[in-house]
């Protein structure tokens, strides 16, 4: 059958959904500098594709700009064919930035940040994701027999992360039904979120080749075990060099590291709603689940907010250089764009305000009343939707760190988005997003 390559032009929107559109591999180089239409309205469209109210109307015309850096061929060699995209930039027709644009928002997170401090950010995300349909034995959690099951996805899998310039870590059988967990080395900066977001497209792509559906779904049962994505960051000086350790400072952080962590636990329940932004985030969000609840530190606590990680003394990387900290209270409904840009904002507020580094709980936080919980600087996360939408659109200061509009346009698609559930079971609901993510 005739073909001819095709290249989809990618952005991961408001909704943590990756859209585009595609062009002839032929006109790439031309794609590179001109662009491609985009439609402001898009940004409305919401994870289970009704258009929520939009400020923008029919009226508005954007291009979206291809980074050539995010360019994958996932090519399978066999009789398929190759799956080619790229993802990029959303600008204005003059070539300024738009404001809903949320690699453009990552961007001026990271430079507020490097600005702030000389030093770049280093990460990666964790991701958790099961299979749909698969029925898997019981038994099969962290087991051999459950990596055998997949075997042909986390080898395929791992080959195309290669060859899209990724470097793959680890692929296991995770601990719920069908679940399983992928994780890459950290890279720096917006490449951070741009091999999260490929990384989610390869592990769609992979599945769907080998005749099976993936899902990042942050709950697709009421009573089971979520998806989780955890965010591990460090710190790079303009050497290269680990700017995280201080074998003398608190927990092993040091002064910058202390302050960043301080100012994302501060604004958490502000952010929230940026990086658990779905309805059944908050189911997910509760203790016991092995998530986050409260905003605090953990010290190697996977039930903290942001965990310390732990360093190997029998490692060939020296402690300084695996030193590293993970946000835990985030899941795949959130563009990683979106997601880093509220983490890398909230912590370089904490270094603005010069907060102190936090103390590290090894406790179990639900066991504290209330008082006791405001006595030590903590608070339960938002365990609503709504509750964290209110909080993220009524602080001064965390709106000041987006956009003009975007603010407003967020809370538009987030309304728009819980209007589609009204009437549901919490089953169905957990169906719906399970499809849909």
């Amino acid at each position: 059958m005739i073909r001819e390559a095709l290249v989809l032009a990618c952005t991961s929107d408001i909704a943590g959904k990756v859209r585009g559109k595609a062009f002839s591999e032929q006109d790439l180089d031309k794609r590179l500098q001109r662009g491609i239409g985009w439609t402001p309205t898009n940004v409305q469209i919401t994870c289970f594709d009704a258009i929520a109210d939009s400020p923008f109307g029919a009226l508005g015309d954007l291009v979206l700009i291809p980074d050539p850096a995010t360019l994958v061929t996932a090519e399978f060699e066999d009789e398929k064919p190759a799956e080619r995209f790229v993802f990029g930039d959303i600008l204005q027709t003059s070539g300024e930035a738009w404001q809903c644009c949320t690699r453009s928002i990552l961007k001026a997170a990271l430079a507020r940040f490097e600005a702030k401090t000389g030093l770049q950010l280093l990460g990666a995300f964790e991701h958790e994701f099961h299979l749909k349909g698969v029925s898997a034995p019981h038994g099969r959690a962290y087991t051999a027999a459950g990596f055998r099951d997949q075997r042909e996805m986390g080898e395929t899998l791992t080959a195309l992360l290669r060859r899209a310039g990724l470097e793959p870590d680890t692929f296991m059988k995770e601990y719920g039904v069908d679940q399983y967990e992928v994780t890459v080395s950290p890279s720096q900066g917006v490449t951070i979120a741009d091999q999260a977001a490929i990384l989610r497209e390869l592990v769609y792509i992979t599945a769907e080749h080998l005749d099976q559906r993936a899902s990042f779904t942050p709950l697709r049962d009421p009573a089971g075990v979520g998806n989780g994505v955890h965010i591990h960051m460090s710190f790079r000086d303009a050497e290269g060099n680990a700017a995280t350790y201080d074998p003398n400072g608190t927990h092993g952080l040091n002064r910058v590291a202390g302050q960043f962590i301080a100012g994302v636990l501060k604004y958490l329940d502000r952010i929230l709603a940026i990086t658990a932004p779905s309805v059944v985030s908050y189911t997910r969000l509760t203790p016991h689940r092995w998530s986050a609840a409260y905003n605090n530190l953990g010290f190697r606590d996977r039930e903290a907010s942001v965990r310390i990680c732990p360093t190997s003394d029998v490692s060939d990387i020296a402690k300084r250089d695996q030193f590293n900290f993970e946000f835990r209270a985030a899941d795949s409904a959130a563009s990683p764009y979106l997601a880093l840009a509220a983490i890398v904002h909230a912590g370089t507020q904490g270094i603005d305000e010069g907060l102190d580094c936090p103390a590290a709980t090894e406790e179990d936080l639900s066991l504290l009343s209330t008082e006791e919980l405001t006595s030590r600087g903590y608070l339960r996360l938002p365990q609503t939707l709504e509750a964290a939408l209110e909080n993220f659109g009524s602080d001064p200061i965390v709106t000041e760190w987006f956009p003009d509009d975007f603010v407003d346009v967020y809370l538009r698609h987030k309304k728009g988005e819980i209007a589609f559930l009204e009437g549901k079971t919490e089953a169905e609901i957990c169906a719906a997003y399970e499809e849909t993510y």
